[in-house]
C-alpha cells in the first residue's frame, strides 16, 4: 500500500458496526480498574496480561476477555471504558459506531443493569460522535437466560437499539434463540447476529429464516456456500467483517489468505469493523491498513467499504444519506465519484 492510499483509509470517513466494549478494555485500563475495585487480577503487571492475549481460537480469547470483564464493577467504570473506545474511534475518522455490550457477563457477577447500561450510554451521550447500543445475548448461555435479560433491560428501552448474538458460536446455532428474537421483533428492535465465523455457513442461513435478522456479523464463510452468497447479494445483506480478529482466531491463517476482496467481488455489502480492538491487535484503522497491506484492495475498494459501512447502519434516512454524501465528497477529491 502506498503511503498515499494509506492516508486516505486513515482519513476517510466510516462508520464501525462490529465493536463489542468489553473487548475494547486495554491492559492499562484493566488495571486502573481493578485498583480502583479493589479485584486481584491473575497477572503481576500490564505487560504479562498482554502476553496472555496469545489466542488459538475463539474460545481461548474468551477466557481472558471474561477474566479481563471481571474489573467492571460500577457504572463509572463502564461508562470510562467507552469514553475510551469513543475518543479512539474519532481520531479514526469514525463517524457512527454501534456499540455492541454483554449485559449477562456483569449481571451474573451481581452488577445491576442500570449501572452498565447507563454507564455505556452516557459515555454515548458525552461523545461529539454518533453512537448507539447494541444489546447481546451471550449464545453459550440459555434462551431462558437471554429472555430473562431482556425484560431486565426493558426498562432502559430507550438508550438501546437493538439485540444482538454473540459469544461461542460453534455448537449454538441461531434457533437456540428464535422465541427471544421474536420477542424482539415485536418490540421494534433491530436485529443482528453473528454467524459464519466459526461456524458453517448454515448458521448464516438460519439467522436469516429464523431469527429474521438485518445484519449478519462477520459472515465470512458464506462463500462456501454460492447459493447463499447470491442470497446476500440480492438481499443487500451486510456483513460485518472482522480482519484482525479472523487472523488472530485462524479463520484465516493470515491476512493475505482473507477473502474480503472476494466478498466485494460477489456483490456483498461487506465492511470492516475491530470487534475487539483491545484483544486482536487494533482498532478501526489498525484493520483497514492490515487488510489494504495483505490484499489487492485499491481506491475504489476504499471507497465501497466506507459507503457500505453507512449504508448498513441503523440509521434515520436523512442522517445516513448525510453521511453518504460526505463519504462521496471525500472520495471526489481522488476521481472516484
Amino acid at each position: 500500500m502506498t503511503t498515499q492510499m494509506r492516508a486516505i483509509v486513515q482519513n476517510m470517513p466510516k462508520a464501525e458496526l462490529h465493536i463489542h466494549i468489553e473487548g475494547s478494555l486495554e491492559p492499562e485500563l484493566i488495571f486502573t480498574l481493578a485498583e480502583r475495585n479493589g479485584v486481584t487480577l491473575a497477572y503481576p503487571s500490564v505487560d504479562a496480561l498482554r502476553a496472555a492475549y496469545a489466542f488459538t481460537d475463539l474460545q481461548s480469547f474468551l477466557d481472558i476477555y471474561y477474566a479481563g470483564a471481571s474489573v467492571l464493577r460500577k457504572e463509572q467504570d463502564f461508562y470510562d471504558m467507552t469514553a475510551a473506545y469513543l475518543q479512539r474511534a474519532q481520531a479514526d475518522h469514525v463517524r457512527h459506531t454501534e456499540i455492541f455490550f454483554d449485559p449477562q457477563t456483569h449481571t451474573a457477577r451481581g452488577v445491576p443493569m442500570a449501572d452498565v447500561i447507563n454507564g455505556i450510554h452516557r459515555a454515548c451521550a458525552d461523545s461529539p460522535l454518533s453512537a448507539s447500543l447494541i444489546l447481546c445475548f451471550l449464545r453459550h448461555l440459555s434462551e431462558e437466560d437471554a429472555i430473562a435479560t431482556l425484560e431486565a433491560a426493558l426498562p432502559y428501552r430507550d438508550k438501546f437499539i437493538g439485540v444482538g448474538l454473540d459469544s461461542s458460536e460453534v455448537g449454538h446455532p441461531p434457533e437456540k434463540f428464535a422465541r427471544v428474537f421474536a420477542r424482539c421483533r415485536d418490540l421494534g428492535l433491530r436485529l443482528v447476529a453473528h454467524a459464519g465465523e466459526e461456524g458453517p455457513p448454515a448458521y448464516i442461513e438460519t439467522a436469516l429464516d429464523l431469527l429474521k435478522v438485518e445484519r449478519i456479523d462477520h459472515g465470512v464463510r458464506c462463500l462456501e456456500d454460492p447459493a447463499l452468497t447470491r442470497r446476500l447479494a440480492a438481499m443487500r445483506m451486510p456483513l460485518t467483517v472482522c480482519p484482525l480478529s479472523n487472523t488472530k482466531l485462524r479463520v484465516f491463517d493470515q491476512m493475505r489468505d482473507h477473502n474480503l476482496l472476494q466478498l466485494l467481488d460477489a456483490g456483498l455489502v461487506a465492511m470492516v469493523n475491530s470487534d475487539d480492538p483491545a484483544y486482536f491487535g487494533g482498532y478501526l484503522n489498525d484493520n483497514f491498513v492490515a487488510v489494504f497491506d495483505a490484499l489487492p484492495l485499491g481506491l475504489a475498494h476504499a471507497h465501497q467499504l466506507a459507503r457500505n459501512s453507512f449504508e448498513a447502519a441503523f440509521l434515520p434516512a436523512p442522517e445516513k444519506q448525510r453521511f453518504l454524501d460526505e463519504v462521496d465528497t471525500y472520495f471526489s477529491a481522488f476521481n472516484v465519484v
